[in-house]
């Protein structure tokens, strides 16, 4: 078994300098590691050049002692353990909400892990990391295939320094902002409608509602869950505390998109070990029938739809699509050769994410190993993750 042999006080020290906002208070290089100081532990590993994190974070970097005897990656990997979890909620303080001070985070021990053992861990977050970078080539080559057939991949819009519209076309939009009857808008309609078609008629609006009732738990999914890369997360939460927005079952296929403040791009397509979960009200769900549900979710966060669908927003808090404008968007008739080509692209994005999930869950795994049972069984552990991995 492993031994504990110093805290986290000896290897690593706060990041001081200061980043471009009050919101984004450190800058952070690669190797740093964060850590989450609000809520529940976790940590990550720095992997961008440069980067900065929030107030509701501790950043840190290894110190000249730390570098010598661990590596980055097998820190956050035995912090992200059970163990590391274990000994990390210790430190939390707090009533209302629980808080991590950089001091007490500090406390949190460390095992004595062999280079050997921690080059391994090393490699599994190297191995990840360019699985995650492939999946982000896959995403953004889907989406140049789908620009490229809706012709708008070299599409420059119009930029008038001023336009005339009359009051029957105001009226009949029941819109009087500038912005909404901008050339440049008018000709993006053209363009995405020369079929005739609507959202609503590949992709009806799907209603299962969600009962609450009775014991167990349910898989959730709300707007937070959603990453910028098209990924989302199921959280398992009690009946008994189930928010009151969620409100709808979600299916195998089908694709979520928030109508809150859709200029973030988040949009969804349900995985299968998502069938049956919940979602928030804040989404809309999607069910693609004739359109390719991989070309759907890849629409709809194209950044010229997203504009779009922001022009259709109101409030000023929390501006959101209705659904009825929603399902009214254009989406022009796409050629089952580039449905294959995107649904190829945004799939194998998806496997390599999958495969990065597994070797990250792998590398915490090892280190619970390497502390409750041995090194040696650790890195078989690993070396029988690797070789699932390349298969």
């Amino acid at each position: 078994m492993t031994k504990f042999s110093s805290c986290l006080s000896s290897l690593v020290f706060g990041r001081t300098r200061a980043g471009g906002s009050f919101l984004f208070q450190e800058s952070l290089i690669r190797g740093d590691i964060v850590l989450s100081k609000t809520a529940y532990p976790a940590a990550s590993l720095v992997t961008l050049d440069r980067a900065n994190t929030s107030q509701d974070t501790i950043a840190t970097t290894l110190s000249e002692h730390g570098r010598a005897h661990y590596r980055a990656s097998a820190i956050v990997a035995y912090l992200n353990s059970s163990t590391g979890q274990a000994l990390l909620w210790r430190q939390f303080q707090g009533n209302v909400q629980l808080h991590l001070s950089l001091d007490d985070g500090r406390k949190v021990p460390i095992p004595r892990l062999p280079e050997k053992f921690q080059l391994a861990v090393e490699e599994c977050f190297t191995k990840a990391q360019a699985l995650l970078v492939s999946a982000t080539a896959q995403i953004a080559c889907a989406e140049q295939s789908l620009l490229i057939a809706l012709g708008l991949d070299t599409w420059s819009p119009p930029e008038a320094l001023s336009y005339v519209r009359t009051s029957s076309h105001a009226f009949a939009a029941g819109r009087l902002d500038a912005q909404f009857f901008a050339p440049r808008v008018e000709q993006l309609l053209s363009r995405l409608g020369r079929d005739g078609l609507r959202l609503a008629d590949v992709a009806p609006a799907r209603h299962e509602r969600f009962d609450p009732t009775g014991s167990g738990s349910f898989e959730y999914i709300e707007i937070g869950s959603l990453g910028a890369d098209g990924t989302s997360a199921t959280e398992s939460v009690a009946m008994a505390e189930a928010p009151s927005r969620a409100s709808q079952h979600v299916r195998e296929g089908d694709v979520i998109t928030s109508t809150v403040r859709p200029i973030r791009r988040l949009t969804a397509l349900i995985a299968p070990d998502q069938d049956g979960a919940v979602c928030s009200s804040g989404f809309v769900v999607l069910q693609p029938q004739g359109i390719s549900g991989e070309v759907l979710f890849t629409y709809l966060r194209l950044p010229l739809v997203c504009e779009l669908m922001d022009l259709h927003t109101s409030a000023t808090m929390y501006p959101a699509i209705s659904e009825s404008d929603l399902l009214a968007l254009p989406i022009p008739i796409i050629s089952d050769e580039v449905q294959a080509q995107v649904q190829d692209a945004v799939r194998q994005a998806s496997q390599a994410r999958r495969l990065a999930n597994q070797l990250l869950i792998a590398a915490k795994h090892a280190v619970e190993i390497a502390i409750e049972v041995s090194e040696s069984a650790a890195l078989n552990f690993l070396d029988a993750a690797f070789t699932s991995e390349s298969q």
